[in-house]
């Protein structure tokens, strides 16, 4: 007699952008880190990705933040240049700063995913290397042995 099999839904990601998918270079897309192939794999074996970063395409943005990096004048489609990435990598999107799937379900505006991948996340393994980025950002060779330990790659 064979026992059937529990499927499992997929596995959602909410990955931020600046930082994590790229080195940082806030307003800037920053440079190659090793984010896409990773990201693809996981698209490739069933595995769904939010976007979910603090960028947006709001226009003339402020603040009174040193910290928040405000541009007048600039082409401030900051997520629509992070969404283009995506695309230009070839890894298709499940959402964006949102889970399609938790309004039936949800009011709460914190996005559900079963996992974060966040340089600023506790935990989340992160590297630094000046020249790509004067900050830190996700070292993508620790990730995909945590996925591969975790049977998710």
């Amino acid at each position: 007699m064979l026992k059937s099999l529990k499927v499992l839904p997929p596995t959602v990601f909410a990955v931020d952008f600046d930082g994590t998918c790229t080195g940082f270079d806030f307003p800037n897309i920053g440079k190659d880190i090793g984010a896409a192939p990773v990201l693809r794999e996981l698209v490739a074996n069933g595995h769904k990705i939010i976007l979910f970063t603090m960028r947006s395409d709001k226009a003339n943005p402020t603040s009174d933040d040193p910290e928040i990096i405000c541009q007048e004048g600039a082409d401030t489609n900051y997520l629509s240049q992070a969404v283009r990435w995506f695309k230009e990598n070839k890894i298709p999107l499940y959402g964006v700063n949102y889970n399609p799937t938790q309004g039936s379900w949800t009011d709460s505006p914190k996005t559900y995913a079963h996992y974060i991948i966040d340089d600023t996340a506790l935990g989340c393994p992160t590297m630094i290397d000046p020249k790509i980025s004067d900050r830190p950002f996700v070292d993508w060779i620790h990730i995909r042995m945590m996925l591969e330990a975790r049977g998710l790659l």
